[in-house]
């Protein structure tokens, strides 16, 4: 039985002005997909939200041309200066309609109101004024002086982050001169769209953003278009070689942030409690919707049943249930799909051998539910230490040396994150130094900032977001 008995603290609905139905927006304007419309549904509840316009190659190539006219007659020529007061001003809109985003972020993908409230409203906002800042200083990104941009940025966006992972591609893709064609995920379009709104409401020029919703075939014809100089993906492996593929041969700059299984390292030394908060925010954090997710737990024998038996004592008093609610710390799987593919991977970890353990407690009747998992007796054979189940599922495996450890760690087509505790800042380097993968923390985890850059290695992709380093993939030298 929980220590507390917290009650009901529900964020209401009411700030957020949902409309029946949604268009394409294009050159400024709110205008209908040619496609055949989709509904975008409450993950808590099945509620259906509002219906979607699809857009078709037609509407893409409408955005695309509305995005050249931009570039070329105003966005590229304007001063830029001039360009990074728009971006100021669409952080400061964000800033001021935070409460609202967040609870349309809620209720479009599941996730606890407290991490939109705290962490991706106010991460997206962070990105507009750190790339803001950056707009009229191009010549030191380090490309020589007077970088160029590459024209017609095409960006395609996952559902795990909408708001986050539209402001980490919008963000460095103007502060540098392009504009943006975007494609936002279909399960979650609604956050790019109240976006669109704030772009109005900043007075951005006609086509500077342009955002069509749809589902695989419209990020298709996006990549695909001729006309589009950069392409921008975050989402899964798969997807992204086809991307790969598809912009081999042609003069495209293509950047790909995608899977992961990341490996996070407990040392004997390190304190339990600490560690233990950090594997919970690791791999539950979003439902472990996270492609930075540490999924891979790997303890020092000499601490392994402490280490386990302080994680299921701290997952025991995890909330699971209605994402609106403050007390809320697990949400909502983002859809029937998802959820489908995370009792796949679990059912083969049983019948590979590996035992799940999963706290008490009744999940809701309506929606789409995974309680947290973890898999203890995991070998690196098994399918879940090495496929990404992109859920509330964590693997734990042993090790008895720091190669031991590495060599583990190491052991995934993934390179994207990691994270070792350990109270000795010695080993903390060394073994930091030899992870294969674009992000290591140190004695915490998931922990963001727009100054640091964000990527990976191997199958995780390759180019990094953020930081200069992620400015750089806007621009080409002059």
């Amino acid at each position: 039985m929980s220590l507390f008995e917290y009650a009901p603290a529900p964020e209401s609905r009411s700030i957020v002005d949902l409309q029946p139905s949604y268009g394409l927006f294009v050159d400024g304007e709110f205008t209908p997909g040619q496609g055949t419309p989709l509904k975008t549904v409450n993950p808590a509840t099945e509620e259906v939200l509002s219906e979607i316009a699809v857009g078709t190659d037609a509407d893409v190539d409408r955005a695309v041309r509305a995005a050249r006219r931009a570039f070329t007659r105003v966005w590229g020529p304007m001063r830029p200066a001039d360009r990074g007061k728009y971006l100021f001003r669409i952080a400061r809109l964000l800033q001021e309609r935070a409460r609202e985003f967040a609870v349309l972020e809620t209720l479009d993908n599941g996730k606890p109101i407290t991490e939109s409230r705290d962490v991706d409203v106010p991460l997206a906002a962070a990105h507009f004024f750190y790339h803001a800042g950056w707009a009229d200083k191009l010549d030191h990104v380090g490309l020589g002086a007077a970088p160029r941009p590459h024209g017609v940025a095409g960006q395609v966006i996952p559902w795990n982050f909408p708001l986050m992972m539209l402001a980490w591609k919008v963000a460095p893709a103007l502060a540098a001169g392009n504009t943006v064609v975007l494609k936002p995920a279909e399960t979650t379009p609604l956050t790019a769209l109240l976006f669109a709104e704030i772009c109005q409401q900043a007075d951005l020029p006609p086509g500077v953003v342009n955002i069509v919703t749809g589902a695989g075939d419209t990020g298709r014809a996006v990549v695909e278009h001729p006309d589009v100089d950069k392409v921008a993906f975050t989402g899964s492996t798969e997807v992204g070689k086809q991307i790969a593929r598809a912009v081999a041969g042609t003069q495209k700059v293509l950047t790909l942030e995608l899977g992961g299984k990341a490996a996070n390292i407990v040392f004997d030394d390190a304190p339990v409690d600490q560690a233990v908060e950090g594997i919970v925010r690791g791999i539950f954090f979003n439902q472990g919707h996270v492609c930075c997710a540490g999924s891979r737990l790997l303890v020092q024998e000499s601490v392994h049943d402490e280490v386990i038996a302080s994680l299921q004592r701290r997952i025991g008093t995890l909330r699971v249930g209605d994402p609106l609610d403050k007390n809320t710390d697990i949400g909502a799987i983002n859809s029937a799909e998802q959820l489908a593919r995370i009792r796949e991977l679990v059912d083969i970890g049983e019948a590979e051998g590996a035992h799940p353990w999963q706290p008490a407690g009744e999940l809701p009747d309506r929606g789409f539910w995974f309680k947290p998992t973890v898999f203890t007796d995991v070998s690196p054979a098994h399918r879940i230490a090495r496929d990404e189940v992109f859920g509330p599922v964590l693997s734990v495996l042993t090790f008895r040396t720091p190669d031991e450890a590495v060599a583990k760690a190491n052991n995934s087509t993934y390179g994207l994150s990691a994270g070792i505790w350990s109270e000795k800042g010695s080993r903390i380097l060394s073994i930091a130094n030899q992870l294969r993968a674009g992000v290591v923390w140190a004695n915490t985890f998931n922990q963001f900032d727009p100054t640091s850059p964000f990527g990976g290695y191997k199958q995780s992709g390759y180019g990094r977001e953020g930081g200069r380093l992620g400015l750089r993939a806007y621009l080409k030298e002059s």
